[in-house]
């Protein structure tokens, strides 16, 4: 069995099918299900990420974002007076797409301001590992808190869907995820 068809671990979501048109061709078994390690990885591991938002006329917009895949939530910044700050301020829904439309992730949630220490602390350090300066080699860091100019923003799944294209459909699977 390939490691990205590996069985869910304590703790994660199960995986299932997306509800699709039947011209899709989509399986309706398990076999060929992604696991949620194989989503959770990618999210880690991704440079860039497409941060669709709405604004409040209900136009959509779109804008890349550097981020960060802790502790169950995609953690990034922008500026409080952005676009994309304004959007989420007026509606805190959002859509994040990986880069790649071959290994296809997306997760849909809901983006709230950071103010949990603990998670920015943890995130600030695995932004700083992963997007270092070339210049100096010394990471970036996010900032502090939601006090300054700069946002800090979380986005929390409540569904994900991904796929693999050269498997599609067969590796097409959905997350749902339990809100709090």
């Amino acid at each position: 069995m390939a490691a990205e068809h590996q069985k869910e671990g304590p703790g994660t979501p199960a995986a299932e099918r997306p509800r699709l048109p039947a011209s899709y061709g989509i399986h309706q078994d398990k076999e060929g299900l992604l696991s949620w390690d194989w989503v959770s990885r990618r999210l880690a591991a991704a440079q860039n990420y497409w941060l669709c938002t709405t604004r409040p006329d209900g136009a959509p917009h779109a804008m890349p974002v550097w981020a960060v895949w802790v502790d169950g939530a995609l953690v990034f910044s922008t500026g409080k007076a952005s676009r994309k700050a304004r959007n989420l301020a007026a509606d805190p829904r959002a859509v994040v797409h990986l880069e790649s439309g071959d290994d296809a992730v997306m997760i849909e949630g809901t983006v709230e301001e950071l103010n949990d220490a603990t998670l920015a602390a943890r995130a600030d350090a695995a932004y700083s590992a992963k997007y270092p300066d070339p210049q100096t080699g010394e990471g970036y860091h996010l900032p502090p808190d939601c006090r300054g100019d700069n946002g800090l923003y979380a986005l929390r799944p409540r569904v994900c869907h991904a796929w693999r294209e050269a498997t599609f459909p067969v590796s097409a699977s959905r997350w749902r995820f339990e809100l709090a």
